[in-house]
């Protein structure tokens, strides 16, 4: 059986999701494409070979002929397009985040659960990473005793700082932007929620992030449920290219993934000395994430089953960032 998807936004992750689902997943079809940029859309239509292509995505949906819909367009549309596709009765992938408020993840919430029989996957992609995955077996084997401490970092290249401005204002800040996916691998890695929140942070280098009530770098500590600790930095200025580390400690062992941002095992020796180039974006970073976790979709839809990452999963780390944000503005310790 074909599976035919539609997909909606063509910038970097979409065209890259896009792309995978026309060239990369057995058993798929891209039936159609959706982008507001009509120049961008008819042109990758036309070089990849899609027939349909729609500046509307629910025009989109009334065109027919779909079975499910991967939605990568800006966050704060992703609730109300998620609610429409399940009501035409289609499986629905969505990036992250859920939603870029409480409130619209609870419409999503509502729609998944109107539609029990139809598979929902939220693009959480680090799950889906390699790295990442041998870690959380680790931990589930009890191979690092009990973990008590999560560090996460993420960090843009300053040489993308101008796309972040420019989407700034919609993005839901920092926290729900970028610190988003390190709040679910601390949930997912250390299994509890945080009771208690303290984030600082500021505009060091940007100033036009000040306008949103935001930073250019940020942090934030919890206190966990289970005592646990977790602490993470987002940052748009890295000089040296995307840089994603995480470390989990444990009373009897520590994990520590990518804790030098090195794009590959080379080594480079000139004139400059000895060194390893970086990744310079997240999907050279996590390219073969994007593919795992649009496959497990796949999978999903085609043997009725569902994916680890949950809707609720989505609601809770938008609850848990727009915490952080709270903290953040007002240089309060939150409690939830």
């Amino acid at each position: 059986m074909t599976i035919r998807i539609g997909a909606v936004g063509l910038g970097r992750l979409g065209h890259r999701h896009a792309w995978n689902l026309r060239f990369a997943i057995p058993g798929v079809e891209l039936a159609a494409l959706c982008d507001a940029d009509a120049e961008k859309l008819h042109a990758v239509a036309r070089e990849w070979g899609v027939a349909r292509a729609y500046t509307d995505f629910a025009a989109m949906l009334d065109g027919g002929g779909l079975d499910a819909v991967a939605i990568v367009s800006p966050s704060h549309l992703h609730t109300a397009q998620i609610a429409a596709a399940l009501e035409r009765g289609l499986h629905v992938f969505s990036e992250k985040p859920l939603g870029t408020t409480v409130e619209e993840c609870r419409i999503a919430e509502a729609a998944v659960e109107k539609h029990p029989d139809r598979v929902f996957m939220l693009g959480f992609m680090r799950r889906y990473d390699p790295s990442y995955a041998y870690a959380r077996k680790m931990i589930g084997e009890g191979r690092i005793g009990r973990p008590f401490l999560f560090r996460g970092y993420c960090q843009d290249p300053e040489s993308a700082i101008q796309g972040a401005i420019a989407y700034a204002g919609h993005s839901g800040g920092q926290f729900i932007d970028m610190a988003v996916h390190d709040i679910d691998l601390a949930r997912w890695f250390m299994g509890s929620d945080p009771k208690s929140i303290f984030a600082i942070g500021g505009c060091y280098a940007h100033p036009e992030f000040a306008q949103y009530n935001d930073g250019d770098n940020v942090a934030a500590l919890m206190h966990l449920k289970d005592d646990g600790m977790v602490f993470l930095f987002a940052g748009r200025t890295a000089p040296h290219g995307y840089n994603v580390e995480t470390e989990i400690m444990g009373t009897q062992g520590i994990l520590r993934i990518a804790a030098v941002p090195q794009k590959n095992l080379v080594e480079i020796l000139d004139r400059h000395g000895v060194r390893k180039e970086c990744s310079q974006n997240f999907l050279e970073r996590f390219g073969d994430a994007y593919l795992a976790e649009m496959n497990e979709f796949v999978r999903c839809i085609n043997e009725g089953c569902r994916p680890e990452v949950t809707v609720y999963d989505g609601t809770k780390c938008t609850e848990i960032a727009y915490k952080c944000k709270e903290a953040f503005e007002t240089n309060e310790l939150v409690r939830l």
